[in-house]
């Protein structure tokens, strides 16, 4: 597994990459909030960014995950 060990990774990050831009486009652009006059718009950007930027921590932390994954791996051959 030692050569095809980068190719995991590359493939689990490129498959959360798409993951993360349909979430994107299809739950958080049609968020809108309504009901608060002039800050209707600021108070949906502020949910669409904190969402977003969770979602980058986590896929972070799952990419971290698979590459621990892939070092242990390796190291036990």
């Amino acid at each position: 597994m030692s050569g095809s060990s980068i190719f995991v990774f590359i493939f689990a990050m490129w498959i959360l990459i798409i993951i993360g831009g349909g979430i994107s486009v299809l739950i958080l652009a049609p968020i809108e909030i309504s009901g608060y006059s002039e800050f209707d718009l600021i108070i949906s950007s502020a949910i669409k960014a904190v969402v977003s930027i969770g979602l980058v921590v986590a896929w972070i932390f799952i990419l971290s995950k698979v590459k621990n994954w892939i070092f242990r791996s390796q190291l036990k051959v």
